[in-house]
């Protein structure tokens, strides 16, 4: 049925919910799992629970980025070798991220989404919409959301 899920996952528990739903379909399919990370580009100003808190170099940034990309992609990574699935795990940096969730999943060739309800949008989610439903609307592919 499905041979390659994308796991898009924000950190959130919510995100984690979604990707252990996901890592265990695939395992019950035989599928493998592609899981993705997308930060928002690297900025002077550093957000912490989506309040400024202070700056930073890029350089600074961008290492931010990759071990909190590290971070959120590993616990899908556990998950999966924890099943016996096969993972293989992609991040960016996108202002976009939904649009960047439908790139992976085209270029991977991946034939279901799997992402949780909302994640760590809060306030800005409310005013302008989650990933999740910009990737429903967007969507080629089937995509199961996760509560």
């Amino acid at each position: 049925m499905f041979k390659n899920i994308l796991i898009p996952t924000d950190g959130s528990e919510l995100s984690q919910k979604a990707a252990a739903k996901g890592v265990a379909l695939a395992k019950s399919l035989g599928a493998k799992v592609t899981a993705f990370f997308a930060a928002p580009p690297a900025t002077p100003v550093v957000y912490r629970n989506n309040l400024p808190v202070g700056l930073a170099q890029p350089a600074e940034h961008e290492a931010m980025i990759k071990r909190t990309a590290a971070k959120y992609l590993d616990v899908i990574e556990r998950a999966a070798k924890k099943a016996g699935v096969k993972c293989e795990s992609l991040h960016a940096t996108s202002d976009y991220p939904e649009d960047d969730i439908l790139k992976v999943a085209a270029k991977k060739k991946c034939d279901l989404i799997v992402m949780g309800t909302h994640g760590q949008g809060g306030l800005r989610g409310i005013l302008v919409g989650s990933v999740t439903q910009k990737v429903l609307g967007k969507s080629k592919i089937p995509v199961m959301v996760v509560r």
